[in-house]
C-alpha cells in the first residue's frame, strides 16, 4: 500500500532539512463515491462532453473535490505545438475540468506545467492558457525557486526528488495527460506526465527510466487521472509536429486507478500493457491494476 498524506504526497523532509508542518489525511475519495466504477471510457463526442460524462460515471466531480478545496490540475503543456498536433492536452478538455471543479465549490483551480520548449509559447500555442483562464483557472508558469525536495522512502533508485510546491500545497491533484508516442517509455501517459511537476535535472531520470518513473510516482497520488485521447500522437513523440502522425480517436479515459488508466490508453496504440515495463513495475508495487479484466469499467459512446 502507498503511504498517503494530505496533498497526495509522502512528505518527510523539506528543503535544506527544515521540518514541514504536519498534514492531515487527504479526503477519502471512496467514501464519497456515488459509483463503484474505477475506469470510465467515453468515445465519439466533443472533448468537453466526453470529459464531463467520464467524470460523471465515476461519481461526479463532487466525489473528488469538496467545497473550499484547492485544486492543482496538471495537463501536458510541454511543447510549442497547436492542439491539432496532439503534443499537448486538449484545451477544451482542460477548460471543462476547470469548470467542473469550480461548479462543486473549489476555492481555486491552478493549471501549470514545467515545459520543454519556451514556456510562454507553449502556454499560448497549446491554447491551454486562454481556455483555462476563460474557464476560471489560475494559470501559472513554473518558478524554479518553488521546488521542494521530497523523500521517497520506497523508491528503488530515486530516494528523493524536488517537487513543485503548488502540488504539495493543493488539496486535490488531477493528472491530465495526452496519450502519445514516446521514444523512451514507448508511450507517454499519466505516469510520465508527473515529470511536469518535477524540478532538478529531469534528464537524469531517463537512465533506468522505467524504474525511476515509478519511483517518483510513489511520492504522489493523483485523486483523479483523466487521459486525453481526443487526438493521439502515433509516432515521433513526444513533441511531434507532423499532422500525418496524429489520429483522431475521440476518446477520454478517466479513472481512480492510474495504472488501469494507462493500461487502457495503451490499447489505443495496439500495445498490450504487459509490454510496458513501467506499468508492470507499478502494478507489482501496488500502485494499481494492470489487468483490465479485473477493473470495474464502463465504456460509453456519445454517438449511440
Amino acid at each position: 500500500m502507498e503511504d498517503i498524506s494530505r496533498r497526495q504526497f509522502i512528505i518527510k523532509s523539506a528543503v535544506a532539512g527544515a521540518a514541514l508542518a504536519s498534514f492531515s489525511a487527504f479526503p477519502d475519495i471512496t467514501s464519497a463515491a456515488a459509483s463503484d466504477t474505477e475506469l470510465a471510457v467515453v468515445k465519439n463526442g466533443t472533448a468537453a462532453a466526453m470529459v464531463r460524462k467520464a467524470v460523471e460515471e465515476l461519481g461526479d466531480m463532487a466525489r473528488f473535490v469538496k467545497k473550499g478545496q484547492k485544486v492543482l490540475l496538471k495537463p501536458n503543456i510541454g511543447w510549442d505545438r497547436l492542439p491539432e498536433q496532439a503534443a499537448n492536452t486538449n484545451p477544451e478538455a482542460v477548460a471543462e475540468v476547470v469548470k467542473m471543479c469550480l461548479e462543486v465549490g473549489a476555492s481555486r483551480v491552478r493549471v501549470l506545467d514545467r515545459t520543454c520548449n519556451q514556456p510562454q509559447r507553449c502556454y499560448t500555442r497549446s491554447g491551454i492558457e486562454k481556455a483555462a483562464k476563460e474557464a476560471g483557472a489560475e494559470v501559472r508558469h513554473i518558478i524554479e525557486s518553488r521546488f521542494q525536495t521530497v523523500q521517497i522512502p520506497n523508491g528503488q533508485i530515486v530516494k528523493s526528488w524536488p517537487f513543485y510546491k503548488d502540488v504539495l500545497e493543493s488539496d486535490v491533484f488531477i493528472n491530465m495527460p495526452i496519450a502519445k508516442d514516446h521514444s523512451i517509455s514507448r508511450i507517454t501517459l499519466g505516469f510520465k506526465n508527473i515529470m511536469g511537476v518535477l524540478g532538478g535535472d529531469r534528464g537524469d531520470l531517463h537512465n533506468k527510466f522505467m524504474t525511476k518513473i515509478v519511483d517518483v510516482n510513489m511520492a504522489i497520488k493523483p485523486s483523479l487521472t483523466i487521459i486525453d485521447a481526443y487526438r493521439i500522437l502515433l509516432k515521433n513523440g513526444p513533441s511531434g509536429g507532423n499532422l500525418a502522425d496524429v489520429a483522431e480517436t475521440k476518446t477520454i479515459i478517466a479513472g481512480t486507478d492510474r495504472v488501469a488508466a494507462d493500461a487502457y490508453a495503451a490499447t489505443l496504440f495496439d500495445v498490450d500493457a504487459k509490454d510496458i515495463e513501467y506499468l508492470k513495475i507499478a502494478a507489482d508495487r501496488g500502485l494499481g491494476v494492470m489487468d483490465l479484466a479485473k477493473v470495474k469499467m464502463k465504456e460509453i459512446s456519445l454517438s449511440a
